[in-house]
């Protein structure tokens, strides 16, 4: 069982939602205006998705084909842009930004950039050597492996979430959605001629490609020194020997009653599949008469499917069972990730590895 600061599921929905300042962009040469994405296009096509960029600077559409192109682009360079949706928002906006300029020194104090607006050619074509020459879609196969479970609905209450065998995908659309690191509406979006709360055996879906293959990226080799925290503004970075950026993380953290520590600490251990001790004293909340409970685990546990505990009791770095959410709500002091960026980083790290809030 792990003691920590976190809520149940249903505590996780009263986040207070954050308002983001837009940061004021370095003035650059005018861009040249990003192919428009009407309506008519809310479906992606392989064609439009895959379709590399000729002129220079462009701007970052809000929405569209190049939007997501640019999305998986981040993704497999190890710049996470957090859950892929096609839309421009927040997140993606830290992660080019950053991938755009990976030694500035505001990196190493928690502050960010002027956020980027714009992509020049050489940012262009180091993004997409950094993603492998990989297509931007694939098309899979789904398995019988893959509807074979178990898939679980969630309840609300933790007390009946203790009563389950585990807290698992609630369906393979759930299961498909976190694989391909992306949303439900624009996995529906990609196949909008397939019903994808009622897939069968050999049913080919149309999916973001965040798999790069396998050759070697700088990232394969580098030595993480430490984890960077930033309180300010909701990322994570592990960082090399010289503070270089190896790889970004949008994030959660606490916030008003609940903030996150401040300071230097390390990893003391990581647990894979962790069970989850859900504690009332912890949330200000719930009333400490509530009694405890010992939540399963599973994908849709408080703390995801990875817990990176910190020196700090009851503190870690975790997964979460709403991607959609990071960087958008408040925890209760820990740092969430979504699961996939979670389980990257836990391979990262190792007993001992630092993390400092900034």
């Amino acid at each position: 069982m792990i003691p920590l600061r976190n809520r149940s599921r249903a505590a996780f929905f009263l986040s207070v939602a954050l308002t983001f300042a837009s940061a004021t962009a370095h003035a650059q040469p005018k861009a040249a205006k990003a192919p428009k994405d009407s309506s008519r296009q809310s479906r992606f096509t392989a064609k439009t998705v895959e379709a590399e960029q000729t002129k220079f600077p462009f701007n970052i559409p809000r929405r569209g084909s190049l939007t997501l192109q640019i999305q998986i682009l981040l993704d497999r360079a190890g710049f996470s842009p957090g859950i892929i949706d096609g839309e421009w928002g927040i997140n993606a906006a830290k992660a080019v930004t950053f991938f755009t300029k990976p030694d500035d020194t505001d990196r190493l104090t928690g502050d960010s950039p002027p956020a980027v607006t714009s992509i020049d050619r050489a940012t262009y074509e180091r993004l997409r050597a950094a993603a492998r020459d990989k297509p931007m879609l694939i098309r899979y196969t789904v398995s019988e492996e893959d509807l074979a479970g178990p898939f679980t609905a969630v309840p609300e209450s933790v007390y009946q979430q203790e009563k389950l065998k585990c807290l698992c995908y609630s369906s393979p659309l759930e299961l498909f959605s976190e694989r391909f690191h992306s949303s439900k509406k624009l996995l529906a979006d990609l196949n909008p001629r397939v019903n994808l709360e009622k897939l069968r055996k050999g049913t080919v879906i149309t999916v973001p490609n965040v798999e790069a293959g396998n050759a070697a990226l700088p990232q394969d080799t580098a030595i993480i020194a430490r984890v960077i925290i930033s309180k300010k503004h909701y990322w994570t970075h592990a960082v090399d020997t010289e503070g270089k950026i190896i790889y970004h993380f949008p994030s959660t953290l606490g916030a008003g009653y609940d903030p996150s520590p401040s300071g230097d600490f390390r990893v003391t251990y990581v647990s894979r599949d962790p069970s989850f001790k859900y504690q009332p004293k912890l949330f200000a909340e719930v009333p400490d008469t509530e009694p405890e409970a010992k939540l399963p685990a599973g994908p849709n546990s408080p703390v995801g499917v990875v817990w990176m505990s910190l020196s700090k009791p009851h503190y870690g770095i975790h997964g979460t069972s709403s991607p959609e959410t990071i960087g958008y709500a408040n925890s209760h002091g820990c740092v969430r990730l979504t699961n996939w960026d979670a389980l990257r980083l836990s391979d990262l790290v190792d007993i001992g590895t630092p993390v400092q809030f900034r």
